[in-house]
């Protein structure tokens, strides 16, 4: 059963290090950048699992550099994809608890040390927290974070906010107990979604969760509008393919892109049919889009790049989304074969 809050013996098991697990593929630099703040943690005391998922440029290199700074461990698998990736390295941990990371994060100094005060404090089997950009950040970089977090695109509901129903923790900066694996079975084979399907099964299974606002990350996401298009794409897939395994979990909140693409495209064709008035609320919302993440990052520059990957972030998923709607909803395909070309080649 769950041990859920039980403070006395977290406070026995805390002491045993915890294992960061990292799966890379083809990225060396942000590995680099990761390991590096890794190794300027103010709170020691852990170590560091490095999964290359069968990448071609290699960052065994960089983890060498590491060696003496870090108790860090490299291992090299054939190419499965992130969910796979991170159960390999969950075998491989000696830690009592695992905390995953994408290899394009950072962290800040702090970042274990707030983990650590915070499950001592009040222990939940699982955990997750929110990003942020970094100054360093390219502009593009940081409109791409405004328009993941901002309340005028995601409702303000993706890793900042935990009202929305149980918290389910992100892959990018999630941790759970070894219990919590065993249990479970760690992430599933989902190629997108993964991280949302365990944290279903997390709470399924009656264990508890919590988001430490504190223990944030800089994630650099995508550094194309492309690559990013493509990732918000496949996030909407992914959440008909978790409904359909999580009959259920479908809320109104997971349908807005999908909604608001379809206003969007509506209010254009009536643009040119009827009267350009109709494309006045969608200006409106361009406009707030703009001077919000101007005002948030003092930057002209980054507003306007803001509304261009704003309205990506929202097609993209809404696009996606319906697609998915169309093949497993309406004409009743399976995850496979209905996305085969996306996901799995």
């Amino acid at each position: 059963m769950p041990w859920s809050g039980i403070n006395t013996r977290w406070r026995r098991r805390f002491k045993v290090k915890i294992s960061f697990i990292i799966p890379v593929y083809n990225r060396p630099k942000e590995t680099e950048e990761l390991l590096r703040s890794l190794s300027l943690q103010t709170c020691q005391g852990f170590e560091v699992i490095i999964v290359e998922d069968g990448s071609s440029v290699s960052s065994e290199p960089v983890v060498e550099k590491y060696r003496d700074q870090l108790d860090i461990h490299y291992y090299f698998k054939d190419n499965s994809g992130p969910g796979p990736s991170r159960n390999f390295g969950c075998e491989k941990a000696s830690g009592e608890y695992v905390i995953f990371l994408d290899s394009d994060c950072v962290l800040p100094k702090g970042y274990l040390n707030i983990v650590r005060e915070t499950l001592e404090r009040s222990y939940t089997d699982a955990f997750g927290g929110p990003d942020r950009a970094h100054s360093d950040f390219t502009k593009f970089q940081k409109a791409i974070n405004f328009s993941m977090t901002s309340f005028l695109t995601t409702g303000g509901i993706r890793g900042g906010n935990e009202k929305m129903e149980k918290f389910h923790p992100r892959s990018f900066n999630m941790g759970f107990s070894k219990e919590v694996f065993g249990s479970t079975g760690g992430f599933s084979s989902m190629r997108f979604g993964e991280d949302v399907d365990l944290s279903i099964r997390i709470l399924e299974q009656g264990f508890r969760t919590q988001l430490i606002r504190e223990a944030f990350v800089y994630h650099k996401r995508r550094t194309t509008l492309r690559q990013f298009f493509k990732q918000v794409y496949n996030s909407g897939i992914a959440r008909i393919n978790l409904y359909k395994r999580h009959p259920g979990t479908l809320k109104l909140v997971h349908t807005a892109p999908a909604l608001f693409t379809l206003g969007v495209l509506f209010m254009l064709l009536l643009s040119l049919l009827v009267s350009g008035f109709f494309i006045v609320p969608v200006l409106f919302h361009m406009l707030l889009l703009f001077l919000s993440a101007t005002l948030i990052n003092s930057s002209l520059t980054i507003g306007l790049l803001a509304v261009v990957t704003s309205y990506t972030q929202l097609f993209g998923y809404g696009t996606g989304f319906l697609n998915a709607f169309w093949r497993r909803m309406i004409l009743g395909r399976d995850e496979y074969s209905a996305f085969k070309k996306n996901f799995y080649n």
